[in-house]
């Protein structure tokens, strides 16, 4: 029997489970058993390596269905997370198995079901979550050069504000602290994702993945491919997935790197514009009274253009050269595992 079909059970044999893992596994067991709608297929991530992109053009077959929640994150999260995380607009994610296996209903006859988490891949747990929930699903994964990857993170970040430090190298520095649960900012929503290191384990991400499908069920792409020609890559999923990989599909471009120039004015701008407090609804009255909605949604652009989108600063080339260094052995173990020339292609066989 194929790693890909082999039950999930036997996958986790000789894994110590807590009995809140017990329990989150029982569940998918049972939803497994059911003749419950459930996804066929997982873009796992990484975050800010085109899988929002993917995520839209993959929405656009008919002969695939993507939820309208994309990141609907529920396989990652431990049962304590779900209130917290879900109570956070505008995404309102599922707290529950029954919500999230929800999400798949509209999925026709013949269509494949999918979604798209970039938390997947960062938490180790997931891949043998979704082999309890769907042992036949087939895997995307999506890697980027790391520093690239975490410097485009940090601004991702700021932009959302779960990360307050807008200097890279010092968010970098401060990733011990952050790890003993100093230095989180106060309305910080996602404090993993400041563990900037914990997004770079590329073979333990990858492997995880491999051990429970397969590596005929795993799909690993790479954001350069994607940058350069993302239609080309979007066929090869397709044809991956089984999939006509001759319908005409509409490049889309990935999210756009962005900084924040002013914390407070993102802050302001965040609260006047989904707020639901007494200075935001003031602010929301008065704007209807002397402007027209036309004029409203124009400034609204106006000022988030001022506030939050201009060009990074780039961090310092010695920091950069530091940083790659650390990382250089995942990158060979990934050219290893993917049996692909990554340390060239990304630069680590020229390091100072």
């Amino acid at each position: 029997m194929s790693g890909s079909r082999q039950d999930a059970s036997e996958t986790t044999r000789g894994v110590e489970l807590s009995t809140a893992e017990e329990a989150v596994t029982e569940e998918l067991r049972r939803a497994r058993a059911t003749e419950t709608r459930r996804p066929d297929f997982f873009i796992v991530g990484h975050a800010k390596c085109g899988t929002t992109a993917l995520y839209s053009m993959l929405k656009a077959h008919p002969q695939v269905y993507m939820p309208s929640v994309k990141e609907p994150e529920f396989l990652s999260r431990a049962p304590e997370h779900y209130a917290h995380r879900a109570s956070l607009p505008p995404k309102r994610l599922p707290d529950t198995l029954e919500r999230y296996l929800a999400l798949f209903e509209g999925a026709a006859p013949g269509q494949l079901a999918g979604e798209a988490s970039t938390e997947y891949l960062r938490t180790l747990s997931t891949a043998r979550r979704i082999a309890e929930l769907q042992p036949d699903a087939r895997i995307i994964a999506m890697f980027r050069e790391p520093t690239s990857f975490l410097r485009s993170l940090h601004l991702q970040l700021l932009q959302v504000g779960v990360e307050t430090e807008p200097d890279f190298e010092r968010a970098i520095a401060l990733e011990d602290e952050r790890r003993q649960g100093r230095r989180i900012p106060r309305d910080c929503a996602w404090p993993p994702a400041l563990l900037y290191s914990e997004h770079i384990r590329y073979r333990d991400q990858l492997r995880q993945y491999h051990e429970y499908f397969g590596r005929e069920r795993v799909l690993a792409l790479i954001y350069d491919d994607f940058l350069a020609d993302n239609t080309a890559v979007v066929r090869q999923v397709l044809r991956f997935l089984d999939v006509d990989d001759s319908f005409e599909i509409e490049a889309t471009k990935a999210n756009p790197t962005l900084r924040v120039r002013s914390q407070r004015g993102e802050r302001l701008l965040n609260a006047v514009s989904v707020g639901k407090g007494p200075v935001s609804r003031s602010v929301k009255r008065t704007l209807k009274t002397v402007l027209p909605e036309r004029a409203r949604r124009h400034a609204k652009r106006a000022a988030i253009h001022m506030v939050i989108e201009t060009e990074p600063k780039p961090p310092a080339e010695e920091f950069m050269a530091t940083l790659r260094r650390r990382y250089e052995a995942e990158v060979v173990a990934a050219s290893e595992d993917l049996g692909r020339n990554l340390v060239s292609l990304w630069g680590y066989d020229d390091l100072p």
